[in-house]
């Protein structure tokens, strides 16, 4: 086997293997994006009766792989007085974040998610369910 047919052959191997990890790599965040998204949209909420909660303040977090979120809920007489966003890995979620000021306007966990942010919305808010049901 001359020279150049081995060089041939041993770039073919290269190429072979550099498309099969590729694809292993590529299959992977597939399933982890898929995992995510069917996370985001099965998640639930739950009806918090905020008046009952003692005054105090808690930190709970919400992670789906993609998008992060922690925050502080400070509780004043049965009232939120204000949520803290202490952490938001989020990619474009960014606008999601003043969703804190709707939940407090409201003082309920049921509005509406940010146009263009809905993941990050579902995530900030569960994360303020987390704080206020099952404090870190």
């Amino acid at each position: 086997m001359t020279k150049k047919k081995k060089v041939c052959i041993a770039m073919i191997v290269v190429i072979m293997i550099v498309v099969v990890v590729s694809l292993v790599f590529y299959l992977n965040y597939m399933s982890r994006v898929n995992k995510y998204q069917k996370t985001v949209s099965n998640m639930t909420f739950t009806n918090i009766n905020i008046s009952k909660i003692p005054n105090g303040t808690y930190v709970g977090d919400c992670d789906v792989n993609f998008i992060y979120a922690k925050v502080s809920v400070t509780v004043t007489d049965g009232v939120i007085v204000n949520i803290e966003l202490l952490e938001h890995k989020n990619g474009k979620g960014a606008p999601a974040e003043k969703i804190t000021d709707e939940i407090i306007q409201k003082q309920r966990l049921d509005v509406d998610a940010i146009s263009g942010a809905t993941n990050s919305s579902k995530v900030i808010i569960k994360a303020v369910e987390n704080a206020l049901i099952n404090p870190l």
